[in-house]
């Protein structure tokens, strides 16, 4: 996995900052998630547009309300639950088979071919977003208002971060609708 704190100092905030940033996030997700600005497009212009989903808009928002709640929780690798701790492939299982009752691959070279492909153009609250040139090496759940819920690097915890931030805004990255 990927450390992105070496490219993000200071990124640890207090744990109870962390839950209202986080509960402010969720609730920014869910009133922008129809109007928010979406990245620039960083993907192959081949991908053909995808204009609706196989979940259904209240499915998408159950996977952001249920990622942001598990801001905070402890890294491990292999991790796939609250208790264990998660890592990035793990997160996302535990989070859409709790949310939707939905299996996602285990590894996130697997998530790479998952779903749908998807424009960053059409990017969603509920999509994945894969980063990595070649093999992927990372992944997180789409929250909306260019955020992403992910588990980032050993030692870390499941954090909310920006696309267009200084560190991820220069990863190759991959959007994928599973269905």
């Amino acid at each position: 996995m990927h450390d992105a704190r070496a490219h993000d100092p200071g990124h640890r905030i207090p744990t109870q900052l962390h839950r209202f940033l986080a509960a402010g996030a969720c609730a920014v997700a869910i009133l922008a998630a129809g109007c928010a600005s979406r990245p620039p497009s960083t993907s192959s212009p081949s991908i053909p547009a995808v204009r609706s989903s196989p979940l259904s808009d209240e499915q998408s928002n159950s996977i952001a309300i249920h990622a942001l709640g598990l801001v905070g929780t402890p890294y491990r690798y292999g991790g796939n639950t609250p208790d264990g701790g998660f890592d990035c492939s793990g997160l996302i299982g535990y989070v859409y088979r709790e949310s939707v009752g939905q299996s996602t691959p285990r590894t996130v070279a697997r998530m790479a071919s998952f779903g749908q492909g998807v424009p960053a153009s059409e990017m969603r609250t509920g999509d994945l977003v894969i980063f990595g040139a070649g093999t992927p090496t990372h992944a997180g759940i789409y929250v909306g208002a260019n955020r992403f819920v992910h588990a980032p690097s050993t030692g870390g915890e499941v954090r909310l971060d920006r696309l267009d931030g200084i560190y991820w805004s220069r990863q190759p990255v991959q959007v994928r609708r599973p269905g």
